[in-house]
């Protein structure tokens, strides 16, 4: 991993969780040095002629709750000690590390405003998963999500300032989405030279419902395209292969 850019030399693979359990993603599973050797061998697979391979940990560090807690915000943060072990795998296996937010009742700069020390550091990316930004009187869980673009703009505004001011490297961010409605006016997104812009499409299930979801909202005139691939709930699990022949091609690639 090196350069000032990601995009367009590099193909990222990525494995999305968080720290002891496997419930939540694949990355859970095992050690953190253990899900670093995982992904580098899956990754290896996405490699073609004209675009070397990144590997990546996608790390949920705001996980979404059933319950509200103490704060009433329906989601805690986990353990900066914890993050840090998967971050220090990463390191070692040159990856990129990815902070997955899944905000609860908070709004998303508030939940993405703690963990700034990490951020600011020129590995570091953002992923904001919309499916879990829920709204008053919704249960995560129990009801599907959705953010406004003002939201999204203002956290897009803040993480391009720090980078910016930290003069790092362009840092990746995700915008995760599997219906329209989860991110409104995508047409509105604010765009950053210091953001690389993943709308990454997490649809689930059947080849057909997955390639439904795909091509319906793919804008690849903005945004570089993700496509996330699930172990447990995808049927078939499609094949690096068959992921590289979809038009427009996936930049971003992650399993769970």
């Amino acid at each position: 991993m090196g350069g000032r850019t990601v995009f367009p030399n590099y193909r990222v693979v990525a494995y999305y969780g968080t720290a002891g359990t496997s419930a939540l993603g694949v990355l859970g599973q095992g050690s953190p040095e253990q899900a670093a050797g995982a992904i580098d061998q899956a990754a290896q697979r996405f490699a073609t002629p004209d675009r070397k391979v990144q590997p990546a940990m996608e790390f949920i560090a705001t996980v979404a709750d059933h319950s509200p807690g103490p704060a009433g915000a329906y989601s805690h943060d986990v353990a900066v000690a914890q993050v840090q072990r998967y971050l220090d795998a990463a390191r070692s296996h040159h990856q990129l590390f990815i902070l997955d937010i899944q905000p609860g009742h908070r709004d998303f700069l508030s939940a993405v405003q703690p963990w700034q020390n990490l951020l600011a550091q020129p590995d570091v990316g953002l992923a904001l998963d919309a499916e879990w930004r829920m709204p008053e009187g919704k249960v995560p869980g129990e009801a599907i999500g959705h953010v406004e673009v003002p939201e999204v703009n203002q956290v897009l505004d803040w993480t391009a300032n720090l980078t910016r001011s930290g003069d790092l490297p362009q840092k990746v961010v995700l915008l995760h989405m599997f219906r329209s409605t989860m991110i409104t006016d995508l047409n509105a997104i604010t765009e950053h030279p210091e953001l690389a812009l993943v709308q990454h499409l997490d649809g689930f299930g059947g080849v057909q419902t997955k390639m439904d979801v795909y091509h319906n909202l793919a804008d690849p005139q903005r945004f570089h395209m993700g496509f996330k691939l699930f172990y447990t709930e995808d049927h078939p699990l499609l094949g690096p292969g068959e992921v590289l022949a979809m038009k427009p091609q996936p930049e971003f690639v992650s399993y769970q």
